[in-house]
C-alpha cells in the first residue's frame, strides 16, 4: 500500500507501466465536474471509475481485495478513512474470490486506517485487504483500476 498525493504521483510511475497514463489523466482532466461512471483510458487493461458514494461506518464497511487488478483510490471531495489489514492476517471470507468481478470479500476488522482529503492517492495491491469510503456524508472519488501485468 502506498500512500501520496496527485501532485506527488510522479515518484511512482516507475511501479507499473501504466502509472503515468493514469496520473497524466488526473492530473490533465477536470474529473470533479466530469460524468459519473467509467472512464476508459486503455480499455480493460487501465479504467477510472468515477463515483459518488454515500459513506459507510466502520462498523458497516467490510474488506475487499482484487486479483486482476490494483486499486488506485484519489479522493476528490469529502474525506474518506480507508482500512487496510494484511492478506495473511485474513481469517474470515465472506465471499470467495468472484472472477468476473476480480473481488472477495472479508468482514475482519482492518487493522491499520488512513484518511483521507481531495488531491491523497492510495495505491493499494492485490495483496492489500482494504475497506474503503468509510466516513460521513458522501464522497467523490477516483478509482483507478490498473490490470497487473
Amino acid at each position: 500500500m502506498i500512500l501520496t498525493t496527485i501532485n506527488d504521483s510522479h515518484r511512482y510511475e516507475s511501479l507499473h507501466p501504466l502509472f503515468k497514463a493514469l496520473f497524466d489523466y488526473v492530473r490533465t482532466h477536470d474529473l470533479l465536474n466530469a460524468p459519473l461512471g467509467r472512464i476508459e483510458i486503455d480499455g480493460d487493461r487501465l479504467f477510472i471509475n468515477n463515483s459518488l458514494a454515500k459513506a459507510l461506518s466502520k462498523d458497516e464497511q467490510v474488506l475487499e481485495m482484487h486479483r486482476r487488478y490494483i486499486d488506485v483510490h484519489i479522493l476528490l471531495a469529502g474525506s474518506e478513512t480507508i482500512g487496510w489489514k494484511p492478506l495473511d492476517k485474513i481469517e474470515n471470507f465472506t465471499r470467495q474470490y468472484d472472477a468476473e468481478g476480480d473481488y472477495m470479500l472479508s468482514d475482519d476488522r482492518p487493522t491499520a486506517y488512513v484518511d483521507m482529503t481531495p488531491g491523497d492517492v492510495l495505491i493499494v495491491w492485490p495483496e492489500d485487504p482494504h475497506a474503503p469510503v468509510i466516513g460521513t456524508g458522501e464522497i467523490r472519488k477516483l478509482i483507478g483500476k490498473v490490470l497487473v501485468e
